[in-house]
């Protein structure tokens, strides 16, 4: 796992000065403290920045040159099946163990087919010294970032955007509009977009490969369209149940990988618990587990995950937080976060992470099983909403004129739902954070809405027809939450203490077998993950599977009716920070009484207004954050 920095560039364009360049690949320290390297010539300057994991030695060192001197590299991630490609390469004399030296033999000798047949997670540029050709490539899931600008001149790429904004203008760069709108609208920037104008995120299961002739990019796997398998629907249960255990077990396996010391989170839930299940039948005496348990009961996966543990037989490493001491990470939350970023579930990502790095360097994670086997609550749900969503056009418009007039909330919601007739306008409706709130910004208050609806019922257009509403749903998050919030999530929190984070339930592999596997499966008899919990009661007794789910989040809706509230109040009503952003004071003012009078639960978008805000204050303005008054209500 490391940070990776480089420019490309015409001859007519002007080399980056060596002291920019340095600052880019300085700030990518902590995602790779244990060395640093560059290599450049006159069209091409790679920086890169290395924690190391596999092959500890010098042979690992990047950037790379391949065996025939004819390919560079920079690499940031892990190849987990790199020793199964070298035994398919044709022999050549390894100076090394490590995954970057088959990454680029595999390139030479497949091109860009070698993305077909890698396995793991990547975010990486090959320089092709005898075609003068660049080739950067994100893996299928978006696991690991890729930032790029390119004015036809200089094409610059980087890990981090802010290495960009170091890169190129020795500052920060301008605020891209339609970024901003999207973010305010769900919590999270959706890629190709940055949140810096000219900047982009390559998409998951992009490439790029550019040369004095342009660029392109294209997309090299689509889960999207991938069709339901109705012929599993002739395999009884037992018998899928011990596919899917044999397919996680594959996906631990290859990711047990590591010549450093590894670990895995593990909450309450069952994601990371069956995760652990396969660490411990692969062999792994006693893996060493991480937790953050909470004094207050309402946030306390403590119990539940000492119980999975205790049961497994793991190595079980806890600590107990009060809520509020997740605030003393908001600091490091503004500087690693390069955008704004509203998912409060970063703070105990962040502390779990920090825990787990005092151990090992290397976690594996649970994320992707909600996204894959149907677990979020709202999965049923869009599928009643749209239902109603179906009915001609004026019978609906009939019923939201009616329900509209009903007093309260969840009325006004269901209104809201019957101004949209897809299911993936139901789904980005119910995923948004304005719904009924309106715009904060001062322009085009509708333009957020637009802008992300259509992004939704674009990417829908991809999928087979006879999807059902949940199915949709959950082909939508993987394309857009888990990649650009949950993955970046872990990504930005774990790097942010160097530790390296592994994801086994999003192995293509899995993915694309229970993308076709049918509903049913999923989401039958009103229980969630129904073929994934089958499995764990293989290993697990069902009082410990059959527990409600518990969200891993932050009280943001509590801290800003107490301890942060004078805190937000300070921010909204920094002028200097409010300035910089379009935002309508007045309607933020306002947003602001309704939770704190608690007439409305306006938390999330709130949270979202003030991670802005917090943000722009930060690394835009320049000012230090306002101290927080911990446990002392305005």
């Amino acid at each position: 796992m490391c940070g990776i920095v480089g420019v490309y560039r015409r001859a007519d364009a002007a080399p980056v000065e060596p002291d920019r360049f340095a600052a880019a690949l300085q700030r990518m320290q902590r995602r790779g403290p244990d060395d640093s390297g560059t290599w450049q010539d006159e069209s091409v300057h790679f920086g890169h920045r290395r924690l190391a994991v596999i092959d500890l030695s010098a042979n690992g060192h990047q950037p790379m040159v391949s065996h025939d001197g004819r390919f560079v590299v920079v690499f940031n991630g892990e190849i987990f099946n790199h020793l199964e490609l070298r035994s398919a390469l044709p022999a050549v004399q390894w100076r090394g163990e490590s995954d970057t030296e088959t990454l680029l033999e595999a390139y030479r000798v497949w091109g860009t087919g070698c993305l077909q047949r890698l396995n793991g997670m990547y975010a990486f540029a090959i320089w092709d010294r005898a075609e003068r050709r660049l080739f950067a490539a994100r893996d299928r899931l978006g696991k690991k970032p890729l930032y790029y600008s390119w004015d036809g001149h200089r094409f610059a790429f980087a890990s981090r955007p802010r290495a960009l904004a170091d890169l190129l203008q020795q500052g920060t760069l301008d605020i891209e509009p339609a970024a901003l709108r999207a973010y305010l609208e769900l919590g999270y920037i959706p890629a190709p977009l940055s949140f810096y104008r000219g900047v982009h995120k390559l998409q998951q299961a992009h490439y790029i490969l550019l040369d004095d002739a342009g660029m392109r990019v294209e997309r090299y796997w689509d889960y999207r369209q991938i069709a339901i398998d109705r012929s599993l629907l002739n395999r009884g249960e037992d018998d899928l149940a011990d596919e899917l255990e044999e397919r996680i077990r594959r996906a631990v396996k290859l990711r047990l990988i590591s010549d450093v010391p590894l670990g895995a989170f593990l909450s309450g839930g069952i994601d990371s618990a069956m995760i652990v299940a396969a660490m411990k039948s692969l062999g792994l005496a006693e893996p060493r587990t991480f937790t953050i348990g909470f004094n207050e009961s309402a946030y306390d996966e403590g119990p539940a995950a000492l119980a999975i543990a205790r049961h497994l037989g793991v190595d079980h490493v806890q600590e107990t937080l009060g809520v509020d001491d997740l605030l003393d990470l908001l600091p490091t939350y503004v500087e690693e976060f390069d955008e704004p970023f509203a998912d409060s579930s970063a703070f105990p990502t962040m502390a779990v992470a920090r825990l787990a790095r005092r151990h090992v360097t290397v976690a594996l994670t649970g994320d992707g099983g909600d996204e894959l086997f149907g677990g979020y609550h709202y999965y049923r749900l869009v599928g009643s909403l749209s239902r109603i969503a179906s009915l001609p056009r004026l019978m609906r418009y009939g019923v939201r004129n009616v329900v509209s007039r009903v007093p309260g909330h969840r009325a006004k919601l269901l209104a809201g739902v019957l101004n949209h007739d897809s299911p993936a306008s139901v789904f980005h409706f119910m995923r948004s954070f304005g719904k009924d709130f309106g715009s904060m910004l001062r322009d085009d208050p509708s333009a957020a809405k637009q802008d992300a609806a259509r992004g939704f019922e674009d990417t829908a257009l991809h999928f087979p027809r006879d999807l059902a509403s949940a199915e949709i749903g959950m082909r939508l998050d993987m394309q857009y939450t888990l990649a650009d919030d949950y993955l970046q999530k872990v990504d930005v929190a774990t790097m942010a203490y160097s530790l390296e984070a592994r994801c086994p339930l999003l192995d293509h592999t899995l993915v694309e077998w229970a993308t076709a596997l049918p509903l049913r499966y999923k989401i039958s008899h009103g229980q969630a993950k129904y073929l994934l919990k089958k499995v764990l009661t293989r290993s697990l007794p069902p009082e410990l599977v059959y527990r409600p789910k518990r969200g891993f989040g932050a009280p943001t809706a509590e801290w800003l009716r107490g301890p942060l509230k004078a805190w937000a109040l300070e921010i909204l009503n920094d002028q200097a920070v409010m300035s910089r952003v379009p935002l309508d004071k007045a309607r933020v003012l306002e947003l602001f009484r309704l939770h704190a009078s608690r007439d409305r639960d306006a938390h999330p978008l709130l949270w979202a207004v003030l991670m802005l805000l917090g943000f722009v204050s930060h690394h835009v303005v320049g000012e230090s954050l306002p101290s927080v008054a911990r446990r002392q209500a305005a």
